[in-house]
């Protein structure tokens, strides 16, 4: 996979935040960003919002609106400071407000959803030149672990970036897993890239918790694998593909992107709603890698990496920047060897199959919604 390099990366200045003046956990989380970022007063908007999961879209066109009439086009990114509300519909909050709310994806939320321009794109300058502000939850499983959160994407700004510090790594996880570890086909060839300094892993998941040094850790399962946390560097990226990853309050039985947090990344992905296994509705990881080795910020590695992000949510602290002070281009790649993983199954559900009509609609266009629309 390709990644462009890039000219710059998302400031403080580009930044809007919006806290709920009805959620006293998002008013205290907001009031720690203004001050760790440095944040202006017409930077922030504040309003009221209902504290539940999912907004209506009445309620949904009301924060798009407040948010259009205080936020002018220098702002080119959006932090949210709350976990609730995180959906729309079966849309994420996040996909929502910065591609539009797709209420026709609800009638089968495992198909095909809206394509993102912004996906392995060279720009800073996302609103500028997209006319997309992408957003990011604050979202931690307490005030304080917000807090330190946030207080971790401060301090990994630049970290990374300098001379003769040793190596990061970053976990590739295998499982046994076969609906969820479909993302092993994108996964970079393991070896060091010295030119930025991070070693590729490819090790089994039951083994992150004894991992040292971790930037990016990305797997398949229906638990996140952090039970003990492993090492994390300040800036840690960690995902893993199930399909509830987005619902915060856990409601499903699964493991959510809180449980990354509350191991100590920095910020991390999951989907609301069920989007069977298509490749492009997760984080592709050369694309996130190659992108955040740059000196992308967290929320433009984040966003670039997921093709079709109707129903991802991104939470974390989003100006998180361990490679910051320099640009040193794309993370290199090599052929792959004899440990390269098998192709992809068929796109699955990742719960219970669906009803047979919406299973039939998702297979009838396999054109459109193989895996190596993506991966190739």
């Amino acid at each position: 996979m390709q990644v462009p390099r890039l000219a710059g990366r998302l400031q403080a200045a580009d930044l809007g935040l919006v806290i709920n003046l009805d959620d006293p956990a998002s008013v205290a989380v907001g009031a720690h960003y203004i001050a760790a970022r440095g944040l202006s007063p017409k930077q922030v908007l504040r309003l009221r919002l209902p504290v539940r999961p999912v907004l209506d879209e009445g309620e949904f066109n009301g924060l798009v609106q407040a948010i259009q009439r205080h936020f002018g086009p220098e702002t080119q990114a959006l932090a949210l400071a709350w976990n609730a509300p995180y959906a729309v519909g079966c849309n994420a909050l996040t996909g929502a407000l910065t591609l539009g709310y797709d209420g026709a994806l609800c009638r089968n939320s495992c198909g095909v959803s809206r394509v993102s321009r912004y996906f392995n794109h060279a720009t800073h300058r996302p609103q500028a030149a997209l006319g997309l502000r992408p957003a990011m939850l604050l979202a931690a499983p307490s005030v304080p672990a917000a807090i330190a959160m946030i207080d971790r994407g401060v301090a990994s700004d630049g970290q990374l970036a300098l001379r003769g510090r040793p190596p990061v790594t970053a976990q590739m996880l295998l499982t046994d897993d076969a609906p969820r570890r479909v993302r092993t086909v994108l996964y970079p060839p393991p070896g060091l890239r010295r030119s930025v300094g991070v070693d590729v892993q490819w090790r089994p998941a039951s083994e992150l918790p004894q991992a040292r040094r971790v930037l990016v850790a990305i797997t398949g399962s229906v638990q996140a694998p952090v039970v003990p946390s492993p090492d994390w560097v300040p800036g840690g990226l960690g995902d893993h593909l199930t399909s509830y990853g987005g619902d915060l309050l856990g409601t499903h039985g699964q493991g959510t992107a809180l449980d990354w947090i509350a191991s100590g990344a920095t910020a991390s992905h999951g989907s609301v709603s069920e989007p069977c296994n298509h490749l492009q509705k997760f984080p592709h990881p050369q694309v996130l890698l190659g992108h955040y080795a740059q000196g992308a910020t967290a929320i433009e590695a984040y966003w670039k990496s997921v093709a079709w992000p109707q129903q991802s949510l991104f939470i974390g602290e989003p100006l998180a920047a361990p490679f910051s002070p320099r640009s040193p281009g794309p993370v290199p790649q090599a052929p792959r060897g004899p440990s390269a993983p098998s192709p992809a199954p068929a796109l699955q559900p990742l719960r219970p199959a669906p009803p047979a009509s919406a299973a039939s609609s998702a297979a009838a266009s396999p054109a459109r919604t193989a895996p190596s629309s993506v991966a190739g």
